[in-house]
């Protein structure tokens, strides 16, 4: 702790600063990165650091990196030891236990150095297309953590500002596209180089008693807010329970994640005793993203308008047990970690029980991500895309849910646009829409989902990363839940069967059996078969019934509402000509 005064005016100038030099790195990260998935799905997350590891600044793309990068850097210099750092070093950790997430989610970080002294630390995580994991894209059904790639506790790949030869090959060489992996090692090193030189620049412009205690304050503030924010909150205990397709699983066996949250003054604790037990399937989560999601939930009720800093989560608490799905530990696998993504709906379910009026119904409860892969007919290489997907938000006090952002752990990810995803791989886009009927009914109404049909132009590779689609998500104060997940897969070859594996089948949930309708699933497709990604709506709030009827026909007249299901679960009849029988209406809504 700083003894240094410093007045207000330039602790807020340094703060901005701090902010500004984030935002850089992840400007350089944009703009050098060769894979699409972080150039324009924004797959990443730059953090900040002081000398003491306190979250200084950050610049999200990915919210559940941030947090990761928390944790993740902590067991970094416990590994390597701060004495071992020099200046010009750039490390490589993708340990998942370690990390916070999976092998191909790579964190590099840099010591920074002033006058030959350590002040901080600068770090960037993004997602690698290929590290030498069992099968290409992604790892869906592992059972060890030495099937999902080479493993890094947070190596020097970098020395003194020079790149080691050895580790450079060692990546080169256990990559199935070495060029765009090396590529975007390089934009993530630009990247901490950026924010390594923008934090000495701070230093050598203000000095080092003058930041140092600007920092101080920072975290003051940071703590000081969130304390207050929680004070304002109810206390009390609730909790809630969801769950997990899981791989290869019957209806009556899926993971189950438990979330107890507990207020008490100024303190806030997550609690996820009683979920299931590691599971020899590629979904356990770090404890590291177990951190990172009582941090996501806690900052949008507390600070969700200010910049980051380790301040703001000193009220929080986090528990994991070791003995749960929370807490992976060597060697289980952890590449599918939608695990992580599914339970922060389950922490805001426990959360709408003591505060309805602050936390809306649930979203689509995932990312629904397809992930094309193969070679490329026009220039014989490999490539490997992918698109997350967006789902509808839930209904609130006063409010419909949103359609079709991406899930809350995303911040600011994007999905990939048309033109630039039918350039990259050789497919065609049949349909992207809006998926009717989608949203939970309530007097509001939970946002709709999307759909999105993938037509093959090419023999190409495919797969899905989903996790909830056989459970519905919730609604609140009598609101019902949206839409399920699902992928539909549609063909007319009689081998069909043979060129896919379906690891959650859900046929048996879905009436139509033109199609075949999955969960997680991967296989080839040849030339004219379709993947359809139909994603999950949000869950409504209140009463259907008390939904205003015109309300209910201007989303029949938008196409949000077929007028079959206007009638039936809203109890409003529009007419063909888009008005509504007032009488017939009103006869519905007595019975």
């Amino acid at each position: 702790m700083s003894t240094h005064d410093v007045d207000p005016a330039t602790v807020e100038v340094i703060r901005n600063y701090l902010t500004s030099a984030a935002t850089e790195m992840q400007r350089t990260l944009i703009r050098t990165a060769y894979n699409t998935i972080i150039y324009e799905i924004l797959d990443f997350g730059i953090s900040v650091f002081d000398r003491d590891l306190n979250l200084i600044a950050d610049s999200p793309g990915l919210a559940l990196f941030l947090g990761a990068n928390d944790y993740g850097i902590k067991k970094a210099i416990d590994h390597v030891g701060e004495e071992n750092m020099n200046p010009g070093d750039v490390l490589i950790m993708n340990y998942p236990y370690w990390s916070g997430t999976h092998t191909q989610d790579v964190l590099l970080f840099a010591p920074v150095f002033f006058d030959e002294e350590l002040i901080g630390y600068t770090t960037c995580r993004a997602h690698w297309l290929d590290l030498g994991a069992k099968d290409s894209g992604y790892v869906l059904d592992s059972t060890d953590v030495h099937q999902e790639g080479v493993l890094f506790p947070g190596t020097k790949v970098y020395k003194e500002g020079e790149p080691d030869p050895e580790i450079m090959d060692l990546i080169r060489f256990n990559s199935r596209m070495p060029d765009k992996v090396t590529g975007d090692l390089n934009a993530q090193v630009a990247a901490v180089r950026t924010g390594e030189q923008r934090l000495q620049e701070l230093y050598e412009k203000y000095g080092g008693a003058t930041v140092e205690a600007a920092i101080d304050k920072i975290l003051e503030h940071g703590e000081e807010t969130s304390r207050s924010a929680v004070a304002d909150l109810p206390d009390g205990t609730w909790s809630a329970t969801g769950y997990a397709d899981g791989v290869n699983r019957d209806p009556d066996d899926l993971i189950k994640l438990c979330a107890e949250v507990t207020i008490n003054g100024e303190e806030f604790s997550v609690d996820f005793s009683g979920s299931s037990p590691e599971v020899d399937e590629p979904l356990n989560i770090p404890p590291g993203m177990s951190e990172t999601i009582g941090k996501l939930c806690f900052k949008t009720l507390t600070t969700p308008d200010e910049d980051s800093n380790g301040g703001q989560y000193a009220p929080l608490s986090v528990n994991a047990p070791e003995d749960t799905i929370f807490n992976a530990s060597y060697p289980a696998p952890t590449f599918t970690v939608w695990t992580g993504i599914v339970a922060i709906d389950v922490v805001y379910q426990a959360l709408a029980k003591g505060m309805p009026d602050r936390v809306p119904a649930s979203t689509g409860g995932d990312l629904a991500d397809i992930m094309l892969y193969g070679e490329n007919p026009e220039t014989g290489r490999p490539f490997v895309e992918a698109n997350n997907e967006g789902v509808g938000w839930g209904g609130g006090v006063g409010h419909d849910g949103a359609n079709a952002l991406m899930h809350i752990s995303e911040t600011m990810v994007r999905n990939i646009p048309v033109e630039v995803f039918e350039n990259k791989a050789p497919i065609r886009f049949d349909e992207l829409s809006l998926r009717v009927d989608s949203g939970g009914p309530g007097e509001h109404r939970g946002g709709l989902g999307i759909r999105r049909d993938y037509r093959m132009l090419e023999p190409v590779g495919a797969l899905s990363i989903i996790q909830k689609t056989r459970t519905e998500n919730w609604g609140l104060d009598g609101g019902e839940p949206g839409a399920k997940n699902v992928v539909a897969l549609d063909s007319d070859e009689d081998d069909f069967d043979d060129r896919i594996q379906v690891l959650v089948d859900n046929d048996d949930l879905y009436n139509d059996k033109s199609v075949k309708y999955v969960g997680m699933f991967r296989g080839n497709f040849k030339p004219g078969e379709v993947i359809s990604n139909r994603t999950a709506g949000g869950g409504g709030y209140g009463d259907p019934f008390e939904r205003d009827p015109d309300a209910v026909r201007e989303d029949v007249l938008d196409g949000y509402v077929t007028p079959e299901a206007a009638r039936e679960q809203y109890g409003v009849v529009v007419s063909k000509d888009g008005v509504v029988d007032e009488a017939a209406t009103a006869k519905l809504r007595e019975s």
